[in-house]
């Protein structure tokens, strides 16, 4: 998860450079469409021809699929387009707690009182970290903060949902089934842009960026996130997202030049603290 949370973190810098040069519906259209050929390999070379699925098993990773993949990143990009990125981040590193609270709910895990003050500590070190770049919550930025609300929902509800299923699913199957599911209604909301992009237009850079975005933040990530929720649980899982902006804040200093601050380092310490409780 730490690796996770490096190629996440990196993730939003390399993004923020690929975007520039390319609209971002028909970036994630093609990260995501190479990414479930790229799941598919893989998943005939290592483990051949699977044995289908019984329906019911199958339609949840479809409706997973919807919500993790497409719900998620429509309503994450959307919101993004409509409000700044701090307050995005910001609105993400409720993920542990809203994750937190869906799995108590639904008795899949038991939060006991040393997970929710990790929690705690884990939220008020992002919370410091992001708004020393400053906050703004305002009427121009609320349709695009409520739009983050709602992927916030989405991937929660995703985290969760994996642990509904059965033993006998590997979580390269999991990645794989759920990542096919989603793409279809991630290219047809990128078509547009799609066929009026000028191909031989986009930079070398943009490439790269792409690639990085489909076998590192998808291929790789999605796949060792699965695989934790399923080893030790969501909650234990999701906590790792409190060191993403932490992580974010370190790379877009060295790529981008983006200074920090001395605010963002007590929340470094609180984040750790907060991992570490929450993990004992």
């Amino acid at each position: 998860m730490l690796l996770v949370c490096l190629i996440w973190g990196a993730n939003f810098s390399v993004t923020k450079l690929a975007i520039g040069q390319m609209p971002a519906l028909p970036f994630t259209a093609i990260r995501f469409a190479l990414a479930s050929l790229l799941l598919w390999i893989i998943l005939r070379v290592t483990e051949g021809p699977v044995a289908p699925a019984a329906r019911s098993d199958l339609r949840r990773l479809i409706a997973l699929g919807l919500v993790g993949n497409t719900c998620y990143q429509l309503f994450f990009i959307l919101g993004l387009a409509h409000t700044t990125a701090t307050n995005s981040s910001l609105i993400l590193a409720t993920v542990p707690t809203v994750v937190a609270v869906f799995a108590g709910v639904m008795g899949l895990e038991r939060i006991t009182a040393r997970m929710w003050w990790g929690i705690g500590l884990g939220s008020l070190g992002v919370i410091l970290v992001i708004a020393a770049s400053g906050v703004e919550f305002s009427a121009r930025t609320l349709g695009g903060d409520l739009l983050t609300v709602v992927a916030v929902l989405c991937w929660a509800g995703y985290t969760v949902g994996l642990r509904r299923l059965p033993r006998g699913f590997s979580p390269l199957r999991v990645t794989t089934v759920t990542t096919i599911a989603g793409m279809p209604g991630l290219v047809l909301a990128g078509m547009p842009g799609l066929l009026l992009m000028q191909w031989g237009a986009v930079p070398r850079t943009a490439w790269w960026a792409l690639a990085y975005a489909t076998v590192f933040s998808l291929v790789v990530a999605y796949l060792l996130w699965n695989r934790s929720v399923k080893a030790v649980g969501g909650t234990r899982t999701a906590i790792y997202m409190c060191m993403t902006p932490l992580v974010a804040a370190g790379v877009a200093w060295v790529m981008l030049g983006e200074h920090a601050r001395p605010l963002q380092a007590v929340g470094a310490v609180l984040i750790i603290a907060g991992v570490l409780l929450t993990r004992w």
